[in-house]
């Protein structure tokens, strides 16, 4: 069987591996080099800008431009997302100034954003349905790799050059990636009749998109509030979302019905549960245990490397494998994970047990995601992948967002304890979408 590093899938896979990893590269890196930056260009006080204007921006991103890749195909969106990408990063390594370094921010989440879901439409074009496993096992390992050499390799660049080329250096690897895509982009685009100039649903889709994104920055932003206020206000923001987003998912998503509408609603709570532990973890060994910084972050090394190994795993399986059986495999051993560092938290147990734990949630991440990316190309008719692939994605932002705000407030309520109850709660909720997620037929182009 022809695999995706094998004519003539390889200079694609190449090509798409390489722009989810530079995306995932500097979303990671920039982490290292905000404290130059900020004290570079004096501007402190937009730290937090600097970062939630990104997540606004791709969830915006995500709707406009998967409604544009369901119109006209996926070369053109994808081109021009690439653009903005690679614009966002000239100027925000060019900025003299913390305003116009958040602007270049802010384009950088647009184009990342339209780039995750132009790719996944094209996959569904270029790869066989056979291949969308590996492909999406090979994405999965594009965005864990950098957080195990992303800051590091920042953090070199930044002291042997300045933090302008952290920046800057990554547009030519840009253009490098995108010439390897062109081959696979031609004849691409080939308009649907019906739909060849934006609805006025598509621009209702894109009001809401930033309806959410606004609502997700603020609610992010209440864990340092404390307090009901803090309670009351997250309360209003996930109500503002809940609504805004019944118009950017699946028909049944709230309901969980299963197959498609189940899968995005999975993707949600499965970010939910690792991302909001994930956060309080490294806390949790240096205040607890006394470990010093960079062995805590080892702990969160396993979690990646058992990532990179779940997703290998399935990549490896292809569709011989039964997507529904991992997929319950995955959800319990998230679950599995976030409850193991409740227990230890609560019983003060050897700080092994953590790591232990964090590997089990890392694979089952691993586990997961490339499964539900598959399962969500597999349930989308042709001029719908933009549409669902971007509701894959914005619920996963959603998901994790929503978690570290709640998480948060509970920390201020139960240090540890309340987080980590709230996410192994969330890993039970988990468990059971993942056992209603039927796996679909895929539609005849």
């Amino acid at each position: 069987m022809t695999g995706i590093l094998q004519r003539p899938y390889a200079l694609t896979t190449i090509g798409a591996w390489s722009l989810v990893f530079l995306a995932a590269f500097e979303a990671i890196a920039v982490t290292t080099i905000m404290p130059e930056v900020t004290a570079d260009l004096h501007g402190r006080g937009l730290y937090a800008l600097a970062f939630s204007s990104v997540m606004a921006a791709a969830v915006v991103g995500m709707v406009a431009f998967g409604s544009w890749a369901d119109r006209r195909g996926p070369a053109v969106p994808l081109l021009v997302a690439i653009l903005l990408f690679a614009a966002g990063l000239t100027v925000a390594g060019t900025a003299t100034t913390m305003p116009v370094f958040a602007a270049g921010r802010f384009l950088q989440g647009l184009g990342a954003g339209g780039e995750t879901v132009a790719l996944y439409v094209l996959i569904a074009l270029v790869f066989p349905a056979d291949l969308h496993i590996k492909i999406f096992g090979a994405f999965a390992s594009a965005w864990v790799l950098p957080s195990m050499v992303g800051p590091f390799a920042a953090g070199l660049v930044a002291d042997a050059l300045s933090w302008h080329w952290v920046f800057l250096g990554v547009v030519l690897l840009v253009a490098l990636a995108t010439s390897l895509m062109l081959p696979a982009l031609r004849g691409r685009d080939r308009a649907r009749p019906d739909r060849v100039r934006a609805s006025a649903d598509d621009v209702r889709r894109v009001g809401r998109a930033a309806v959410v994104a606004v609502a997700a920055v603020a609610l992010s932003s209440l864990g340092d509030l404390g307090g009901s206020l803090a309670w009351l206000l997250a309360a209003a923001a996930l109500a503002v979302i809940g609504v805004a987003l019944r118009g950017l998912v699946p028909v049944g998503t709230y309901r969980i019905r299963p197959g498609l509408p189940a899968a995005v609603a999975l993707c949600a709570t499965a970010g939910g549960v690792f991302f909001g532990t994930e956060v309080y973890l490294p806390l949790l060994l240096h205040d607890r245990y006394g470990l010093p910084t960079w062995l805590s972050g080892i702990t969160l090394t396993t979690g990646a490397l058992a990532w990179a190994l779940g997703s290998a795993t399935q990549a490896r399986m292809g569709d011989r494998a039964d997507p529904g059986l991992w997929l319950r495999i995955g959800a319990a051993l998230l679950t599995g994970g976030a409850a193991t560092e409740l227990v230890t938290a609560w019983l003060h147990l050897h700080p092994a047990m953590a790591a232990l734990g964090w590997f089990a949630a890392g694979a089952g991440m691993g586990t997961l995601y490339p499964r539900i990316s598959t399962l969500v190309l597999a349930a989308s008719a042709p001029g719908e992948q933009g549409f669902n692939t971007a509701a894959k994605s914005i619920t996963d932002a959603v998901g994790g967002s929503g978690s570290l705000a709640v998480a948060g407030l509970l920390f201020g309520v139960v240090p540890f304890l309340g987080p980590f109850t709230f996410t192994t709660v969330l890993g039970v909720l988990t468990m059971l979408i993942a056992a209603r997620v039927a796996v679909p037929q895929p539609v005849p182009a």
